[in-house]
């Protein structure tokens, strides 16, 4: 591997405009896919397999009419004021009606004959309603069928008539108009929902009315803002005190960019024929951003290295660079590509999306970092280290182990015991609240005080109860496939229903043509994310429940709320085996790299204890509240469902890098002579001033994304910042040196049957190293006689 390494690496600096030249016609290729195609990315987040979305597929085919996406808006008035006044009412009214007039939207009238058409029970008016939130869900909701005590609500009426699909308190304070679309809002063409929020909010102008849409109104905008530079301009600021040289330190950041360019650009460049969810290229951008330096700063620091320690030319410390520090770039990316492929197993459509965009562009940047800095390098010439650099180096040069790392590594070697004791106690403190951790989608119910998201929530949750904020869709289906569902039957299975703890209201909305698949809308007594309304949902689809047996018939629950319940539920299910399979492919290539059984066990135990402690501070800061002014939101929450999973695989690979890199430095000067204790001083002074840059670098990026609007970006940015400072730091800083002191020499034991069958990946670079003596040798041989 090294020798093939340093032959590329040379070839790239001796004819680097062919490197660059290539690289530059693929970002060209890119930026046209982009200018033609465009870019698109949505909200939507399938959970194939889970209950609420067999549901939804059956609509899909049964009764298409019910199965588009839902949407909300809450109309409110100041304080003490009514919406029912003449006026507010005939503006609401116009409002409505332009609504119901749009393409992709569906009039009220067409779904009652569809559903008249199925079998509906006469003088039944489905009056539709959705989940505030506006998921992409086919629920609705309606009032139609009263429970046994009056709401705090009713329709609004204009002439005695009443307003389909609006709703309004009692008290006159809040309206809320909801509706459905024909198809799902990822299928909507580009400007149907702008055209629906432009009709309602004509309902404000000189009435007093504040109108809220739902946020599946909004368009889907990739959640990356101006904070994320901050992160670049600490980068920049570490680098150069790292290298010395704002040349220097210029590279990790044009490779990085360079590669980010290519993987995120042709993730956009494809999102309009493969579905995207908005938190994929953030994602790809992050891991990208952090990798793309860290790799290239590897490979840079190392080439100064041989420069200033061995006096090589700055072409051949280059390719040497390449060859033994590109080893491990290679090694270190391809465990963090192993850990991210791993999430293709657990079979998740936009799981394996986000896997899938964030490898490539992993594989991006250590091909950049391999082939194009070489290149860059190779224009830059000896350039890349002024003679004040070389003069200044040799001057410090007998002071070179007697820095800060150096005092305290041999600290640490010196009371490995106690550092050891140490880190377990600390992490394990840390990671006490992982027992109390929920995990959930974000909804209205979490989100800042002064958005629109939260005073659409909470405004409904005052006028009609917190329920409406997350209705469930009832599919109900007889257990003989030839029945049918009678009317009569139906409105048997809605009274049975309304029977049932925890449910406000239930309304039937009707049949498909064959008769066999009715629907009903159920709105809960408790909120989206309440273990109540989980309960709720799992008492439904029960197949011994009363409401089952009795009636003869299965029921089928799905919506918003029900879809997130699945979510999480999945995703626990799936996350031991996922950290089974990332575990076990590690293992194998640590094995490969590091030839010892030790080392490769030791850096997943070490790895187990900083993901431990890094959800417990995720938990205590996003769910329990701790310093969230500090981090920009207001409101505790679930963590996210998916968040554990991929954040899990990312820390998983990153934290392997510094592994890598700290450890075959202390493997490099095993194998070069030093022994027990020495070989992990010696190894750690010589890595760890650049893991430590890098370490700081990939914090900076990641920090950056915790100060964007989106609280997933948030919580995904916070765990990853967090989770490096922790292994980088504390894990590999201080428990990892602690342990190879304590085994000493014992630490690359290998038995000899193994260590035939295993490879030799020479990541130290020994075989090139012995190659080029030979060489050397060789031609020096003639000049001797």
């Amino acid at each position: 591997m090294s020798t093939f390494l340093y032959k590329l690496g040379r070839k790239a600096y001796d004819k680097p405009w062919y490197f660059i030249a290539g690289w530059v016609v693929i970002l060209g290729i890119v930026i046209a896919m982009l200018g033609i195609y465009g870019m698109s990315v949505s909200t939507d987040m399938k959970i194939e397999g889970t209950e609420s979305q067999k549901v939804l597929d059956k609509l899909e085919g049964a009764l298409p009419e019910a199965s588009g996406g839902q949407a909300s808006v809450v109309f409110t008035v100041p304080e003490g004021e009514r919406l029912d006044t003449p006026e507010r009412i005939a503006a609401i009214s116009e409002a409505v009606n332009k609504v119901y007039g749009l393409d992709y939207v569906i009039n009220p009238a067409e779904l009652a004959a569809a559903a008249a058409a199925g079998g509906a029970s006469q003088g039944e008016q489905p009056s539709q309603a959705g989940s505030a939130e506006g998921g992409d869900t086919a629920g609705t909701a309606a009032a139609s069928a009263a429970p046994a005590e009056m709401p705090p609500y009713g329709p609004l009426m204009i002439d005695g008539v009443p307003v389909i699909g609006m709703l309004i308190a009692t008290d006159g304070s809040v309206g809320l108009f909801q509706f459905q679309f024909t198809v799902q809002q990822t299928s909507l063409p580009k400007g149907v929902a702008n055209s629906v929020v432009e009709a309602v909010t004509e309902a404000e102008n000189g009435t007093g009315i504040s109108v809220l849409p739902s946020d599946s109104l909004k368009d889907s905008e990739v959640p990356i803002g101006a904070n994320e530079v901050y992160g670049l301009i600490i980068a920049a600021i570490v680098l150069i005190m790292t290298l010395g040289s704002v040349v220097a330190a210029g590279l990790p950041i044009v490779i990085a960019l360079f590669g980010v360019g290519i993987g995120v650009g042709g993730a956009f460049a494809i999102s309009s024929f493969v579905t995207m969810s908005s938190v994929t290229p953030v994602l790809a951008l992050m891991v990208g951003l952090a990798v793309g330096i860290d790799y290239a700063l590897f490979i840079v620091n190392r080439q100064r290295r041989l420069i200033f320690d061995q006096g090589l030319t700055a072409r051949e410390a280059a390719s040497r660079a390449v060859g033994t520090a590109g080893s491990a770039v290679f090694f270190a990316g391809l465990t963090v590509i192993i850990a991210l492929c791993g999430l293709l197993i657990i079979g998740i459509s936009f799981l394996s999306t986000m896997a899938l965009v964030a490898s490539v562009t992993v594989f991006l940047n250590v091909l950049v970092a391999l082939t194009l800095l070489p290149a860059l390098l190779g224009l830059l010439g000896e350039r890349i280290c002024s003679r004040k650099a070389r003069e200044k180096s040799r001057s410090k040069a007998s002071d070179k182990q007697h820095g800060i790392a150096d005092s305290w590594v041999k600290g640490v070697v010196k009371l490995r015991w106690p550092v050891i004791v140490g880190v377990i106690a600390l992490l394990g403190a840390a990671a006490i609240p992982v027992a109390e951790m929920q995990m959930g989608m974000p909804s209205g119910a979490t989100a800042n005080m002064d958005t629109s998201q939260r005073q659409s929530y909470d405004a409904i949750s005052g006028g009609f109860g917190e329920g409406f904020n997350g209705p469930l869709l009832i599919v109900a289906e007889p257990n003989d496939p030839s029945g049918t569902i009678t009317p009569q039957a139906l409105n048997h299975i809605v009274q049975d229903i309304q029977k049932v703890k925890d449910v406000s209201v239930v309304s039937p909305l009707g049949m498909n043509k064959d008769g066999n698949i009715a629907i009903l809308s159920l709105i809960p007594d408790t909120g989206p994310t309440d273990a109540a309304t989980k309960n709720l949902v799992k008492e439904l689809r029960a197949a011994d429940s009363t409401i089952a047996q009795t009636n003869d018939i299965t029921l089928g629950v799905t919506g918003f709320t029900a879809i997130n319940i699945d979510m999480s539920s999945k995703l626990s299910e799936v996350f031991p085996i996922y950290i089974g399979i990332i575990v076990i492919l590690s293992l194998i290539i640590l094995l490969l790299v590091f030839r010892s059984i030790l080392v490769p066990i030791k850096a997943t135990v070490g790895f187990l204890l900083s993901v431990l402690a890094t959800f417990g501070l995720t938990t205590a800061v996003f769910q329990w509240g701790w310093f969230g002014s500090l981090f920009g939101f207001d409101t505790g929450g679930p963590i996210m469902s998916f968040m554990p999973i991929m954040v899990t695989g990312i820390l998983y690979g990153l934290a392997m890098d510094y592994q890598v890199f700290l450890v075959s430095s202390m493997r490099e000067s095993y194998v070069h002579g030093y022994r027990g204790n020495k070989s992990v001083i010696h190894g750690y002074d010589q890595a760890s001033r650049v893991v430590v840059a890098a370490a700081i670098i990939m914090v900076a990026v990641f920090a950056g994304f915790i100060f964007t609007h989106d609280i997933m970006i948030k919580q995904i940015g916070f765990a990853l910042a967090i989770g490096i400072l922790i292994d980088a730091f504390v894990v590999r800083m201080a428990l990892v040196p602690a342990v190879m002191a304590l085994f000493g020499d014992k630490a690359w034991w290998l038995p000899k049957w193994l260590d035939k069958m295993l490879p030799n990946l020479d990541v130290e670079g020994d075989k090139l190293i012995a190659e080029l003596k030979a060489q050397e040798a060789s031609t020096a041989a003639p000049n001797v006689h």
